[in-house]
């Protein structure tokens, strides 16, 4: 029984991050790199997955070292891991493709200092078990990537009249410019809050 128990924790674990403490829709952290890189899918979801592999590494790292790291260099000492995790995804980025990496530019070494990123180390990896702390990471990576990837989705196809490159209308369609614009970015923010706030209060009634 409590086997099971502790099954359907660590499920709640990884689930939370999708939608209940989703950290863009419901947290609004990492506001910064949301804003900024969601003009296209692609830089969407290249920043999301780059956010992700760091937060489920320096949360793994971080939760097995928890009970060896003093209280006093603790916030140091996950900023040292954490780093380590971001040079090695931005040399991972740029032999992928230099193009990506100039166009994510100095937002991928912002990482660092991502309070998703050290939030979630200080609140939960430094006080939890590493399986308990991989779900946690990979529950807000994903939800972080997903938020990411529709900002930047709604972005692209309003603002370029593509997604991830591809023409999805014909010569007529008048792209809204403004949509790839800093401006644009807190459009789309405002407007896919105001639609998960709505979907959260309607699955809150009918429970």
């Amino acid at each position: 029984m409590s086997a099971r128990r502790q099954e359907r924790s660590g499920t709640d674990e990884f689930v939370k991050g999708l939608w209940k403490d989703n950290p863009v829709f419901v947290q609004v952290l990492g506001m910064c790199p949301v804003l900024a890189v969601s003009n296209t899918a692609r830089n969407a979801l290249a920043m999301g997955l780059a956010t992700l592999f760091v937060l489920v590494l320096s949360n793994t790292v971080i939760s097995t070292l928890r009970r060896f790291i003093p209280k006093q260099v603790r916030i140091a000492t996950y900023i040292l891991v954490i780093a380590t995790f971001v040079t090695v995804v931005d040399y991972l980025i740029q032999a992928v493709s230099l193009e990506l990496h100039k166009a994510l530019g100095a937002f991928i070494s912002l990482i660092v200092v991502n309070c998703l990123i050290l939030g979630r180390a200080e609140a939960f990896a430094s006080k939890n078990t590493v399986g308990r702390s991989i779900l946690d990471g990979l529950g807000m990576g994903i939800g972080f990537t997903l938020a990411l990837l529709c900002l930047g989705s709604v972005r692209e196809i309003l603002g370029s009249g593509s997604l991830f490159g591809v023409s999805l209308f014909h010569d007529a369609f008048q792209p809204w410019v403004v949509m790839i614009l800093p401006s644009g970015g807190f459009f789309t923010l405002a407007g896919w809050l105001l639609l998960f706030n709505k979907l959260k209060r309607n699955e809150e009634a009918t429970t």
